[in-house]
């Protein structure tokens, strides 16, 4: 809810709230960003990512696919161009000192453009991944096509490219908390608000990148949490409710999301809400 489950290629859509940026990346880091990793492991299994693999991480934001893929043998590069609080800490996940020199030598992390991202020596990409998943918000692929067009230069042909999307809303528990900020951002009309996903997004956005659709799968990404206030942190960490908190104030946000959480509660405290994630393979011209 990318950057993992919000995408952010584009500002949001009046003033931001004032919030502890560092803090909040770390939720998403300890929290949120790992409830898409049935996601990753699906992609990964199925490409066969190893030892060969080149992977450029579009938005990689705190790091944990990469950090998948490394574990797995790929040689990585992550792209961040919205959070440098999260790229921080995913730097702390994928160079730490302690690390081999060969292993720091095949991961390279990147805040800004594409552009600082290859150079005349650096090889051609094998894999090419979006995992912040769309189709959450209105607008949020806008600014995608043209990103992944961007990247096509840095492959060579034939090269996978990895989308992901939210599921259909009714196989998605989440949707009921995220039409919450809707409702509560409903004066800041316009590019925030939430919306069903469509069936074919996914491939409008490759076919405005020029890429060729090439399979696709879905998966089970249940979000977990060990109660209502883990649960709370993890998704405000997303950015989905930045507009809310704009048109109202934290506290209303709080407690409006703690209230839709309460049908998702488990007698022990814990919080779980079943979801579907769909990915797009497709392929560079």
């Amino acid at each position: 809810m990318t950057p993992t489950l919000v995408r952010q290629y584009l500002p949001h859509a009046g003033p931001v709230p004032r919030v502890d940026l560092g803090a909040r990346a770390r939720d998403w880091s300890e929290i949120q960003e790992r409830m898409l990793v049935p996601l990753h492991e699906a992609v990964y299994e199925r490409l066969e990512v190893g030892p060969g693999t080149r992977l450029l991480g579009l938005g990689c934001g705190s790091g944990l696919a990469l950090l998948m893929a490394a574990s797995r043998g790929a040689s990585i590069t992550g792209v961040e161009s919205s959070s440098p609080e999260r790229l921080a800490l995913a730097r702390e996940r994928l160079l730490p000192d302690a690390w081999s020199s060969r292993t720091r030598a095949h991961t390279r992390l990147v805040y800004g453009s594409l552009r600082d991202a290859a150079d005349a020596e650096t090889p051609a990409y094998t894999l090419v991944t979006a995992f912040e998943p769309i189709g959450c918000l209105a607008g949020d692929s806008e600014g995608l096509g043209d990103l992944l067009a961007s990247a096509t230069p840095l492959t060579g042909r034939g090269t996978p490219v990895v989308l992901a999307g939210w599921g259909p809303p009714e196989r998605c528990a989440t949707s009921s908390v995220l039409r919450v900020a809707t409702r509560l951002a409903d004066p800041l009309r316009g590019g925030g608000s939430w919306r069903p996903a469509l069936r074919d997004d996914l491939e409008e956005v490759a076919q405005r990148a020029g890429l060729r659709p090439d399979g696709s799968g879905r998966v089970s990404c249940p979000f977990g949490y060990a109660d209502v206030e883990s649960a709370l942190r993890g998704l405000l960490s997303t950015g989905l409710f930045d507009a809310a908190i704009t048109a109202t104030d934290q506290v209303q946000v709080d407690k409006e999301v703690t209230e839709a959480l309460h049908p998702y509660q488990r007698r022990d405290g814990t919080v779980w809400m079943p979801n579907v994630f769909r990915y797009l393979i497709a392929r560079t011209p």
